[in-house]
């Protein structure tokens, strides 16, 4: 019986550009695990404008009736309050900081709490900050439906100390990291 047997050929082009995109995404899942257990257990602290269409403004109500709906209403006011702080456009695939915060808002839409669900613990002038804009962001529209309003936003930090809210965000520049892995 004849056996044919073939050379191996080395990995092609194709090949080797997706196992390099495999290992720069292993590596940064694992930089993101390794980060997120560095990050301190959750601290309870007392201490260009993209509005969304069809929301609350500054200084009014928010009908809203779920966290999520009004998570949509405070960040268009955020966005209102803080204009030339707000990264423009797509941001780079490596952001300086990423933040989760749980803010309790009374009736009126005071500040009653922020609690850190993740506090970037390389940049603490970035928690520092980011307590200060919402607490000079207030009052927020007020939640009647709710009577008191809870929820959750995540902060997504550039470099340049410009950000942008999960709830409106733009999205992120993963071009530019596979471009590398190349």
């Amino acid at each position: 019986m004849h056996t044919r047997t073939t050379a191996l050929q080395g990995p092609t082009r194709q090949h080797r550009t997706i196992t390099a995109l495999l290992c720069w995404v292993a590596v940064s899942l694992g930089l993101i695990a390794l980060l997120s257990a560095c990050a301190p257990a959750p601290v309870e602290n007392q201490s260009n404008a993209k509005p969304a269409s069809g929301r609350a403004a500054p200084g009014q109500v928010s009908q809203a009736k779920t966290p999520q709906a009004y998570r949509q209403d405070a960040a268009a006011h955020l966005y209102n309050k803080n204009q030339s702080r707000i990264y423009q456009g797509v941001l780079p695939a490596f952001l300086y900081a990423v933040a989760v915060t749980q803010v309790q808002l009374d009736a009126r839409g005071q500040v009653v709490a922020i609690h850190w669900l993740r506090a970037p613990a390389h940049a603490p002038e970035v928690v520092q900050e980011i307590e200060r804009t919402l607490r000079l962001a207030a009052p927020f529209p007020a939640p009647v439906n709710m009577g008191h309003a809870e929820y959750i936003e995540t902060w997504l930090w550039d470099a340049s100390g410009r950000f942008q809210l999960h709830s409106l965000t733009e999205g992120q520049s993963w071009d530019v990291a596979i471009q590398q892995a190349r």
